[in-house]
């Protein structure tokens, strides 16, 4: 998948996640299942480490406003390749 599809679609998660502020129910359903879309989106051990911590953000009251796909992107794409090209040099 092209990195700025996955970028739109974790802005998009992100949001959903927003819902169970208007009906805290939704997080019964959400968080296991963003936890699930986090290790199918981000392989590898940085995948399994933030589909937990998605899915103890998108559980626990007041943290969904923490936007957990997004900031696994900028993980993937800036942070992470700018770590590699300061180890590179």
């Amino acid at each position: 998948m092209n990195k700025y599809k996955k970028l739109t679609l974790s802005i998009i998660l992100d949001a959903l996640g927003f819902v169970s502020i208007i009906f805290p129910p939704f997080d019964i359903v959400w968080a296991p299942a963003s936890a699930l879309i986090m290790t199918k989106l981000y392989k590898g051990k940085e995948g399994k480490v933030a589909a937990v911590v998605s899915f103890v953000e998108e559980a626990l009251p007041f943290l969904d406003i923490i936007p957990t796909f997004t900031l696994m992107w900028l993980y993937s794409y800036v942070f992470k390749r700018n770590e590699e090209t300061i180890i590179e040099v």
